[in-house]
Order: C-alpha cells, then structure tokens, then sequence
C-alpha cells in the first residue's frame, strides 16, 4: 500500500523539516507501532499504514498545530484513487482517524484506536511517557509495549525501512 512514489509525493509538498519533530521518523515509528499493534487489535493495516504518513503530513508547525489532522484526512482524498485505493468504509476510517487524532478520543472502531495508540506510543519524543489512561487498546496498554515505543521514540529512532524502502536518507537542503 504505500509506494515510494506516495511518500515521495507526500514529502514533496510537507513544509517542516524531514527530520522534525513531526517528520518521516515519527510517521516510519508510528507506522511500526501501528504494524506491531494491529497484529493484536485486528484494525485494518492499509488503514494503519496509510495513517501513519498522512496524520502529521498537513503541519504547519512543530507546536500546536490547530486541525493539521483535518488538513491531513482532506489531503489523503486528494491522493486517493492516484497514489493509492481504498474501500469507501476503509477511507471513512482512515479520514476520522487523521481528523481526530489530537482530540484525545479513546473510544471507536477498533482501526482508529489503533492508529491513535500508534502515535501515542511515540510521544517519548516530545518528552512525554505514554499513559495508558489515553490508550485505547489492551495491546497498547502492555507495559512491554509502552517501554519499547518509549524507548524508541525518546532515542528518535529512524526505522531502515525509511532508507532502504522509502529511498529516504535526509531533509532536501
């Protein structure tokens, strides 16, 4: 489901730095988070997938960014029938997932729980331990699984696949 050409297309117009906050790792760590989670929640993983690179992709900013996960759900349809297909069910997951991200929501189809626990999982980052008071998920909810989204995402981790598969070694000058 996500192509090269979708991430290339996606970072193409992203107007932050790559390597932000926000940018490609967090979206490859949300996505490895997202993997591991729905392997266990049973959510849709083209949804998983998809959310991952399109819920920040829409920032303006690095701090508080006001409907940037709106912005990202309406840019998802733009892309939707080029760069990828979903069913209209699956995209009504996948859109409410982006929109409403930051809202603090913990109920829902089990595929945007998914995707919200998958980037809460990775707010080590902004220094912020995951609590499972906002996880969604009894997968998310594992002490194990906390630890090690937290741990990566505290050390920044950039998963290979994001030069290896995503052909992705650094913001353009």
């Amino acid at each position: 489901m996500l192509t090269k050409k979708l991430i290339q297309t996606i970072l193409a117009q992203y107007s932050l730095e790559w390597n932000g906050t926000h940018g490609i790792s967090h979206w490859a760590r949300v996505l490895e988070n997202g993997l591991r989670l729905a392997r266990e929640t049973g959510a849709v993983v083209q949804v998983v997938e998809l959310f991952a690179i399109f819920h920040d992709s829409q920032r303006i900013n690095e701090s508080y960014d006001t409907n940037h996960g709106l912005r990202g759900a309406e840019y998802a349809t733009t892309l939707r029938g080029r760069l990828f297909n979903l069913p209209d069910e699956h995209f009504d997951l996948l859109y409410a997932a982006c929109a409403h991200h930051t809202d603090g929501l913990t109920t829902g189809d089990i595929t945007m729980q998914t995707c919200w626990d998958a980037d809460r999982l990775d707010l080590g980052r902004v220094c912020i331990e995951p609590d499972p008071k906002w996880l969604c998920t009894d997968a998310a909810k594992n002490p194990q699984v906390i630890a090690w989204g937290n741990q990566r995402s505290q050390a920044r981790t950039i998963p290979a696949f994001v030069r290896a598969e995503w052909a992705i070694i650094e913001s353009p000058p």
